[in-house]
């Protein structure tokens, strides 16, 4: 709004001067006519009144904040593009990571499942009552994942050579695994 003010002085001011130099020019008077060209010069070429002087100040000032504050958002934006190309360097590093970690997983996965399908293997192949000793020592849940991956001849074998106290753990424990799962999962 100061602009547009500003802006009509100078509009008015010009305007004026141009009036005063074409009147002058059109008068018979040459003398007058430099008087008013004379007259015209020396009000552009005064000082601007306190009015125009202050307008001109705050608009340099103003000039200056918005000088400022697109720095300030050059510099953010600037920020924002490192923190993006910081974000995305993490985040494939952290993909990187998972994938690396999954195939390992995997392979620890892979190698645990053939200890054990070799565990059940040796297992399988000894003869029933002396696999029938060494699953009386083992702990009721670590036994029964064994003999549940047995063959169902060697499995029952193995129960067979079994306490009656132990075979009732195990059964106990074998059936529980898969409970859930006959109910559809409610308890």
């Amino acid at each position: 709004m100061k602009t547009l003010a500003f802006g009509g002085v100078i509009v008015l001011l010009t305007l004026s001067a141009l009036s005063r130099i074409v009147s002058a020019s059109l008068s018979d008077d040459g003398d007058a006519a430099q008087e008013d060209m004379h007259l015209v010069s020396s009000e552009l070429l005064c000082p601007p009144s306190q009015e125009v002087g202050n307008l001109l100040r705050q608009i340099a000032q103003r000039d200056a904040e918005l000088e400022e504050r697109e720095a300030a958002i050059a510099l953010r934006e600037q920020d924002m593009r490192v923190a993006r190309q910081e974000i995305g360097a993490s985040l494939a590093a952290l993909t990187e990571a998972e994938a690396r970690l999954e195939a390992r997983m995997y392979q620890s996965d892979q190698a645990s499942e053939t200890d054990i399908a070799r565990l059940t293997e040796v297992y399988e192949g000894m003869k029933p009552k002396e696999a029938a000793i060494l699953f009386e020592a083992m702990e009721a849940g670590f036994a029964s994942g064994f003999l549940a991956r047995m063959r169902p001849d060697a499995a029952s074998a193995v129960f067979s050579n079994l306490s009656p106290e132990k075979a009732y753990a195990l059964s106990v424990v074998m059936a529980g695994r898969n409970a859930s799962a006959a109910t559809g999962g409610a308890q």
